[in-house]
């Protein structure tokens, strides 16, 4: 056991070749990163498993991760973001918004959520559920297709730090802090 999460032993990520620990829940972001290369269309290297972000609000700071941020070519703008999280999908959409509104200076508009075995497609401008499903989290070229006409506009100073606060709250307030979205990434 680590924390609180059972260890299976060591796996070796599909992206990018490393060993980490073997728990359900990496096993889940495996079968994920397989979807986008397997069956979505996605190079391995378009795809940024376990971005950190440093989060701040006045004198609170946390890194929170994000388990795939999605920059297809040609763009090489991050056009989709990805977080895992076990359980329930509605409760983790406004965290993952908050965080499509933080990882880049602009918004990222694709936000993805899933549990392995579902998955919430949101818009990153209008924070709606457009698709619900495995099979709906977007393809290379729908993605593409999706996000030519996005204006990826700048975020405003103030609204990243109410984006900020409202991921703290979600987030870290109330959290293990060997939560896999906190320090397992």
């Amino acid at each position: 056991m680590s924390g609180h999460h059972l260890v299976l032993g060591k796996l070796q990520d599909f992206l990018t070749g490393e060993t980490f620990e073997d728990t359900h829940d990496e096993r889940f972001r495996q079968e994920v990163a397989r979807l986008l290369v397997e069956q979505k269309g996605f190079v391995a290297g378009e795809i940024e498993p376990r971005r950190k972000l440093l989060l701040k609000s006045g004198e609170e700071r946390a890194v929170v991760g994000i388990d795939f941020v999605v920059k297809p070519l040609p763009f090489g703008k991050t056009c989709m973001i990805i977080r895992y999280g076990p359980g329930d999908l509605v409760s983790r959409q406004r965290p993952a918004l908050g965080l499509s509104r933080l990882v880049e200076p602009y918004q990222v508009p694709c936000v993805v959520i899933t549990n392995g075995k579902d998955a919430h497609v949101l818009s990153g401008t209008t924070g709606k559920v457009v698709a619900e499903g495995l099979d709906a989290i977007p393809s290379r070229s729908e993605l593409v297709e999706r996000t030519s006409e996005a204006d990826f506009a700048r975020i405003d100073p103030h609204r990243a730090e109410v984006e900020s606060r409202i991921v703290l709250l979600y987030e870290i307030t109330g959290t293990c802090e060997c939560d896999d979205n906190l320090c397992g990434l």
